[in-house]
């Protein structure tokens, strides 16, 4: 992610001064791209900026948000989906979080402007701030406190981490079977379509949803030999198959 939103404000016309990594050859070559000037160690990191972007993994934020040094009226945001802002309050009275509900890899180009990004602010005048950076990148900006993002990170889990967990399990099974994967493609492409059109369950289809037991009861057996598969098939075809609040959770 920070590759990316490193490029995408670069790209917007903004100034970044400095790249920070633990390894300097990883802050070198980010650095190379945006014109900045590579560090690799916090006490190097300059008051020149006004905004100050900490794009980490989660483990690594809490332990940097110690190791960097405050600048009271300066910005500083975090990255993270499922971390509280104030995380970062020892640095600054102005801070907040920019998060994307998006999978990031970092030598794949992307189009940033429908790159949907998640917000929040410490006050009102530093969202505001954020909101008017990052609306030179995207035209998808969502303003959500803690609790909403935590529970967006969750639901982008089982849309992307999970969504391609099954997929790459249908892709052994062909591959297992002699199918071009590929085939599928269209089917994947519909599939995601279908978010284009309101609530999602009243579009389920398939056997579980027809109770179409003949076939439940013959696919299952093809599943035999492998109860991880099973279990997951199962564990699906109960849920498809049992009523749902969307107000539950």
């Amino acid at each position: 992610m920070a590759t990316h939103l490193a490029l995408a404000l670069h790209g917007a016309g903004h100034s970044i001064r400095q790249v920070l990594s633990r390894e300097y050859d990883h802050a070198a070559l980010l650095a190379q791209r945006v014109s900045a000037t590579p560090i690799d160690k916090p006490a190097r990191l300059d008051d020149q900026s006004e905004i100050y972007l900490l794009a980490v993994n989660d483990d690594a934020l809490y332990d940097l948000a110690l190791d960097l040094p405050s600048y009271a009226n300066k910005i500083f945001l975090h990255t993270s989906g499922s971390t509280p802002a104030d995380v970062l309050k020892r640095l600054s009275r102005n801070y907040g979080v920019v998060w994307s509900p998006q999978t990031f890899v970092r030598d794949l180009a992307m189009d940033y402007t429908h790159l949907p990004l998640c917000i929040e602010g410490s006050n009102a005048a530093t969202e505001q701030a954020i909101e008017e950076l990052f609306a030179t990148v995207s035209g998808q900006i969502y303003h959500l406190n803690y609790e909403q993002r935590r529970w967006a990170h969750l639901a982008a889990v089982f849309v992307n981490n999970f969504g391609n967990a099954v997929n790459a399990l249908a892709q052994e099974v062909a591959l297992a079977h002699g199918i071009d994967f590929a085939m599928l493609r269209p089917l994947a492409d519909a599939t995601v379509k279908k978010m284009d059109y309101g609530q999602l369950w009243p579009q389920q289809t398939g056997p579980a949803i027809r109770h179409d037991q003949k076939t439940l009861d013959s696919q299952r057996r093809l599943l035999v030999g492998d109860p991880r598969l099973m279990q997951l098939y199962d564990l699906m075809t109960d849920i498809i198959q049992t009523p749902h609040d969307p107000t539950a959770l």
